[in-house]
């Protein structure tokens, strides 16, 4: 009978433990739905926005770039703000400033369109840079492939929340206001589910306190975070150009703007799909560097291509969709990879993504001067592809079997079996 007691008290348990380790999974993947739907649904209905405001092209496109700015100045201090509070409990803050975000700049008149973006923009960057560290913290057996299916669930909300606001807006009873408040479940949904983590999160906390943690480490002084760190900037400079201008692009090339916003949206959903297969590659690599060249190369295949060939634009804009979404799944995965503890990928986070969304800023606008001043499109397209060129080499540097070892003011390189905690190779 004490046998049978005890096999009973183990297999509860073992449930217990399941369903806490799926909780976590699917609150996971509901705030990576909340890392970029709140951003780009705004994008479609931007020319009404500008016509209910009157608003310039220069003040409107200030509205796109507020939460890039807030991605890149906030990025750095996510990580320090965890360790203070808890992963579980910013992520939770995260999801609720999102929320408060869309209500005011559905309904809050000009002046909550840009606050109401910044505090979206705050929220997304916390969430952005928490992420990695959690999934190097819970899932060290599978970092690649987790960032991976979170990457795909973020392209998927995006897509989600982009295609709906249009139809919702000509709701007579919503407008784009009602449109955007309806983007308002994705982080209320997130946080109902997210809820129960902020106990569950604090046991972890409080077992993690009580172990010996390694330090963060310098990474801002280490060569492995920087080629991290520029892989990914590289890939968010010439990913926000692209998204910013691909539709006047393929006007100047003669389609019509039917087709360009066709087009548009194949880039979305190319950007997604190396969700499906990008984590599951990674996992079976010993070093990522073949991987990463060859789909910085396919991003520069298909900026070349929409230069030489736009007759054949769908496969360059694919090809391109497809290289650069695997370059953001495999620079996220580096963050993971390439660190020795969760504090540290919180820290590699931050630098990166603050290196990253910095460049990002200057990109659109920058080669929207270079457009103007020389009246073509094929300027910008070959700097980009030039880009995604140096994006391979720095790729092939981070790609090595390499990990950053923490001491308490330095990150020192080391092979990756003498210093980072296990992953999916080991």
């Amino acid at each position: 009978m004490l046998e049978i007691n005890s096999a009973n008290n183990i297999m509860k348990f073992l449930s217990f433990r399941v369903k806490k380790s799926h909780l976590l999974l699917v609150g996971i993947l509901l705030v990576a739905a909340n890392l970029r739907a709140p951003f780009t649904s705004l994008a479609p209905l931007l020319d009404a926005i500008r016509l209910d405001f009157s608003l310039s092209a220069v003040q409107a496109g200030l509205i796109q770039t507020l939460p890039l700015l807030a991605f890149a100045l906030f990025s750095p201090l996510a990580g320090s703000i965890a360790v203070k509070y808890g992963i579980e409990r910013v992520i939770f803050a995260a999801l609720l400033l999102i929320a408060a975000g869309i209500g005011y700049r559905s309904y809050g008149g000009l002046i909550g369109v840009y606050g109401g973006t910044v505090l979206i923009g705050l929220g997304i960057a916390m969430g952005n840079v928490l992420l990695p560290s959690l999934l190097k913290r819970d899932f060290p057996q599978r970092v690649a492939s987790m960032t991976g299916l979170y990457a795909l669930i973020m392209g998927v909300g995006a897509a989600l929340g982009s295609a709906a606001v249009v139809p919702l807006s000509q709701v007579s009873a919503l407008g784009w206001n009602g449109a955007l408040f309806a983007t308002l479940l994705f982080p209320l949904l997130a946080a109902a589910i997210w809820f129960p983590q902020l106990s569950h999160g604090a046991a972890r906390q409080a077992r993690a306190s009580g172990a010996s943690q390694p330090h963060s480490g310098g990474v801002w002084r280490a060569a492995l975070a920087w080629q991290v760190t520029l892989f990914l900037g590289l890939n968010s400079l010439i990913y926000y150009v692209v998204v910013a201008w691909l539709p006047s692009i393929l006007r100047y090339q003669g389609f019509s703007a039917e087709q360009a916003g066709s087009l548009h949206g194949v880039l979305q959903l190319a950007t997604a799909l190396p969700g499906l297969f990008t984590g599951h590659l990674l996992a079976r690599m010993k070093d990522q560097r073949a991987i990463a060249v060859t789909v910085s190369l396919l991003a520069a295949a298909g900026l070349l291509g929409l230069l030489a060939l736009p007759a054949f634009a769908t496969l360059w804009v694919v090809l391109f969709g497809i290289g650069s979404g695997s370059t953001i799944i495999l620079g996220l995965a580096f963050i993971g990879l390439r660190s020795g503890s969760p504090a540290q990928a919180a820290s590699l986070s931050g630098m990166a993504q603050c290196v990253g969304y910095l460049l990002a800023v200057g990109g659109p606008p920058g080669v929207g001067l270079l457009y103007d001043a020389t009246h073509s499109w094929h300027g910008p397209l070959l700097i980009c592809a030039a880009l995604a060129l140096v994006m391979a080499l720095v790729g092939y540097l981070a790609g090595r079997d390499r990990c950053l070892a923490s001491t308490e003011n330095h990150a020192q390189e080391v092979p990756l079996n003498a210093g980072c905690l296990s992953d999916e190779k080991r």
